[in-house]
């Protein structure tokens, strides 16, 4: 086969087509678009519901807290009183219902029995002197109306037996039904309230629900802290953000769970993220027509959450270049 001679002009024409093909495949190989974000903090406000003097104030602005590390303490002499309280009737409606559920004391119980004892032996001898008065009423020794005197004798310390052996079976019983449910009641109540006494006691020391960074203190000890006003105010690292904005026309492609890249000035290395929320909205939209040829300067607004053992290293406000994979 014969190849066709070139000529110079010709052949460096072939050349510098070829050169700038490669040129332009080597520019159509672009980097993944940059974008520019901030750092921003999700806080968690650590208060009391109890109000009160700030007595102790346990951490400092930029201190490394773990779960469980005490943050404050409010005074808390009124809630130990009502504590106290609450434990002392507890105390009182839980003896009266046991009182009522045991019956008589044993020493009351022994004088019922002493006096069914004297009861006994009264019915003996009168039975004992009804037979012989019997036996006198016919031989003629004594009248008929001594002989009933002596019936009715007889029949009355019967009686007396039967009345003392009652009163002996009611003692050893507990109270009725309805006495032992309302007592019941009451100590479940007493219960309640000292379970109550003891979680306002518990409000006024506080722990740190989780771990993360102190970022800031609000009051002072000595200060006077309202019920529900946060005095601590804590960032978890798993609360570490970054926001960062994307135009209308790239933000199709993104997707929740997406990997980005995350570079700041200072930091050791890049740091992985993944997004975690992409705006349903436009953000920061100027006043213009929509058109084909204006929407492209719509911009959303995307979050990325780094991983919690990374987040350390990041700080809220702090200006973050964000590169998509």
């Amino acid at each position: 086969m014969l190849y066709p001679i070139l000529k110079p002009k010709v052949k460096y024409r072939y050349i510098a087509v070829a050169i700038a093909l490669i040129v332009m495949t080597a520019c159509s190989d672009q980097k993944p678009p940059t974008y520019q974000g901030y750092v921003e903090g999700e806080f968690v406000y650590v208060s009391s519901s109890e109000a009160g003097r700030l007595d102790r104030l346990l951490v400092t602005r930029g201190q490394q807290a773990t779960a469980k590390t005490p943050l404050f303490a409010l005074e808390s002499e009124n809630e130990a009183a009502a504590q106290r309280q609450a434990q002392q009737q507890l105390s009182v409606a839980e003896a009266q219902l046991k009182d009522l559920l045991t019956g008589k004391r044993p020493l009351e119980l022994d004088v019922i029995r002493a006096q069914l004892a004297q009861a006994i032996a009264e019915e003996n001898k009168s039975v004992a002197k009804q037979v012989r008065d019997e036996a006198q009423y016919k031989a003629g020794g004594i009248s008929m109306a001594q002989l009933d005197e002596t019936h009715a004798e007889a029949k009355s310390n019967t009686a007396r037996v039967r009345e003392l052996r009652r009163q002996l079976d009611v003692a050893n019983l507990s109270a009725r039904d309805e006495q032992i449910k309302a007592q019941s009641a009451n100590a479940a109540a007493a219960r309640a309230a000292l379970e109550q006494a003891k979680w306002k006691l518990n409000q006024k020391a506080v722990n740190s629900p989780r771990s993360g960074l102190v970022f800031d203190t609000l009051y002072r000890e000595g200060e006077w802290v309202p019920a529900g006003q946060p005095i601590v105010c804590l960032l978890p690292p798993e609360n570490v953000k970054v926001r960062f904005l994307v135009p209308e026309t790239f933000v199709g492609a993104l997707s929740i769970g997406q990997a980005v890249v995350l570079h700041c000035d200072g930091c050791l290395e890049d740091i992985q993220a993944k997004i975690t929320y992409i705006s349903t909205e436009s953000e920061y939209t100027p006043p213009i027509i929509y058109s084909n040829e204006t929407r492209s300067k719509l911009v959303f607004m995307i979050e990325a959450h780094p991983s919690a053992d990374k987040a350390h290293g990041l700080h809220p406000g702090q200006p973050i270049e964000v590169r998509l994979k």
